[in-house]
């Protein structure tokens, strides 16, 4: 993409409503526009990155063997009587009625109507295990949305629900879900910890959050150090492997890791002195274990092995997905801008030409573009007639990974600048081996 041919509305002053540093970085690196309180519009570049991060969530839910579907924004209030929730939810639901009378809601949770679908199409314990998962905007009625899109009222979620025989089988979608978001996370350059935490409105008694550490974070945590020290990294991982996931599931959660909700003094005491923390965090997903709680009041049987009719057992599990870029944003960035993993950036290089109507660096830029370009990575080619500070400003906002400087002094020398977003590191190479480096680097970090 050309730079003079996008539409990125960058603001070179801090917006006054902006609290925390992802929502004045993302308003000013154009990313999003408030439309209501707690509501925006995601302009190219916040709608980029979004696409990218519902590509990772997307493959590795279909790694893990799970279904996508799509379900309506708008829900019928009658499934939520069904299943005893509407009453109960509270002021966060936004309900209302259509042309007809008839009570409808903006869903902001999917249990109830993914549960409708199950009892409507599945009837035999041999159609299962079963796990459905959609992504999807939701809603929930915040009485104060603030921190821009980490508390929004509209947001934009995974969210999968899995159906199965018995508790056991059950207990195993739950690790198989906490062994696959832990992937999603780290493909994004984040590191998530799953910690105990409380159920809410969903209910159940299992359940697990995932939560980015961060000084802006709305949760206070408590956790052993070591915990920090555990990577999923390149594993191979077969999701059918009962003890595999189960493994996983018990070194990640085996450590001292909970949210303020659950946390217990006493246990957080056997925890050695020097390993003990306490800080904030961001929460960017949660995996539950609720057994019988929708399928029961709702019929949703299966017939077993021995011919009678029991309900299924079931959790659900959500990932932030909209919100997850406040949180990416959170954790990497500095006093300049954004400062994007490679596995999320949108855009894979910037090219900055110093000297814009120059004959030899406009082909220059042109030609490393065209390389990149056909390499199928997509630079953002700085084109206009701006002065090179400017220009280094905007692609230090917008938090490009790596960025390629031409000019006319260094190309007498056969070179142009290859510059680490997050180091600051800068190497002269030839063109040709800056293409190269772009290269492998997004070969390596696939």
């Amino acid at each position: 993409m050309r730079l003079s041919r996008y539409f990125l509305p960058v603001l070179k002053e801090n917006p006054s409503e902006a609290q925390i540093v992802s929502h004045r970085l993302m308003l000013r690196a154009g990313m999003i526009k408030q439309a209501a309180a707690g509501i925006y519009s995601w302009l190219p570049l916040g709608f980029k990155v979004l696409r990218k991060l519902e590509n990772i969530v997307h493959e590795e839910q279909i790694r893990a063997g799970h279904i996508p579907i799509q379900m309506p924004i708008l829900q019928s209030a009658d499934l939520w009587r069904e299943s005893g929730r509407y009453d109960d939810y509270g002021q966060e639901m936004l309900r209302m009625q259509d042309r007809h009378g008839r009570d409808m809601l903006y869903t902001p949770t999917a249990e109830e109507l993914v549960t409708d679908i199950f009892r409507g199409h599945v009837s035999s314990y041999k159609d299962l295990p079963l796990t459905l998962y959609q992504i999807q905007w939701k809603f929930r009625d915040e009485i104060r949305p603030r921190f821009g899109v980490m508390r929004g009222r509209e947001f934009y979620m995974k969210d999968g629900y899995n159906f199965d025989l018995t508790k056991e089988d059950a207990l195993h979608a739950y690790n198989r879900h906490l062994v696959s978001y832990l992937r999603t996370y780290e493909r994004m350059g984040l590191q998530a910890i799953p910690m105990r935490a409380d159920s809410g409105p969903i209910g159940g008694d299992d359940t697990h959050e995932f939560l980015v550490l961060a000084d802006t974070g709305e949760s206070e945590v408590f956790y052993d150090s070591a915990v920090t020290d555990i990577r999923l990294g390149e594993r191979d991982i077969d999701y059918d492997d009962k003890a595999q996931c189960q493994a996983i599931m018990e070194e990640f959660t085996s450590l001292y890791a909970r949210t303020d909700e659950t946390h217990d003094e006493a246990l957080f005491q056997q925890v050695p002195e020097e390993r003990r923390r306490s800080a904030r965090g961001i929460e960017v997903g949660q995996i539950f274990y609720f057994g019988t709680k929708y399928s029961e009041p709702m019929g949703a049987t299966v017939q077993g092995p021995d011919g009678k009719q029991v309900p299924v057992h079931m959790g659900s599990h959500g990932i932030g997905v909209s919100r997850l870029i406040g949180a990416i944003i959170e954790a990497s960035h500095d006093d300049k801008g954004i400062i994007w993993p490679e596995g999320v950036t949108p855009f894979h290089c910037g090219i900055v030409n110093l000297k814009q109507g120059d004959d030899e660096a406009d082909a220059a830029c042109d030609n490393i573009y065209k390389a990149l370009t056909a390499l199928g990575l997509e630079p953002l080619y700085d084109d206009r007639n701006e002065r090179a500070g400017g220009k280094f400003a905007t692609m230090d906002l917008i938090g490009l990974p790596w960025r390629i400087t031409v000019g006319p002094r260094g190309l007498k020398n056969g070179v142009v600048e290859l510059t680490s977003r997050r180091t600051g590191e800068s190497e002269e190479l030839s063109p040709e081996a800056a293409v190269t480096r772009i290269a492998e680097i997004y070969e390596r970090s696939v």
